[in-house]
């Protein structure tokens, strides 16, 4: 059954948010974040500052706008699986569908650096991946009917989390995430010497 569209006054809403997460963005990568005012940002998107706090919770938010949509996927990839596939190969392929296209974006760099060099941008995104642990470990836990506090939920939720991080120096990042995955379906192995020329 097809879900039913977005409603005209849904999609416009939609749209205002997204144009004003842009036009933040630009300006914080311009100008660094510090420098920019919620005014700057209302006056780059030609909207009242009340506008960006009824799409917005506050500045840092403004960095993070698909932050609750990447939580709701995140959750989604455990929840919404299908019958016969793990938790495991849900995850790995959530992961091998959404980060590649992050990792991709011609900003991702900058965006990077910008939330690196910022004090209050990093506390930010360290407590957004603290929730996104949070949650994803206590999805787990539901589908094993255990405690949310379940130590190899927990772990295995950090470990997955972990995974852009370990893949993104890789010249193959692709091929990176599914040998992680592999450690975590198979067990670690000591890695084996290659043969002396």
């Amino acid at each position: 059954m097809p879900m039913p569209s977005a409603s005209r006054r849904d999609r416009k809403k939609a749209a205002t948010r997204q144009a004003i997460a842009d036009a933040a963005l630009h300006l914080f990568l311009e100008r660094g974040y510090d420098q920019v005012s919620i005014r700057d940002i209302a006056d780059a998107a030609d909207v009242s500052t009340a506008t960006v706090f009824k799409h917005f919770s506050g500045k840092e938010a403004l960095v993070f706008d698909q932050d609750e949509d990447r939580e709701a996927q995140l959750i989604a990839a455990v929840r919404k699986r299908a019958s016969d596939q793990s938790i495991l190969d849900a995850l790995r392929e959530h992961v091998l569908d959404t980060w590649p296209s992050i990792e991709a974006h011609p900003q991702a760099a900058e965006f990077t650096d910008l939330v690196n060099s910022t004090p209050v941008l990093r506390a930010y995104a360290e407590r957004m991946w603290t929730r996104y642990t949070d949650s994803l470990s206590a999805a787990i836990a539901d589908e094993f009917g255990v405690d949310h506090d379940d130590l190899a939920c927990v772990a295995l939720a950090r470990f997955v989390l972990e995974i852009p991080v370990l893949a993104r120096g890789r010249q193959d990042r692709r091929a990176a995430v599914e040998a992680i995955f592999g450690i975590l379906t198979h067990g670690w192995e000591p890695p084996s010497k290659p043969p002396a020329q």
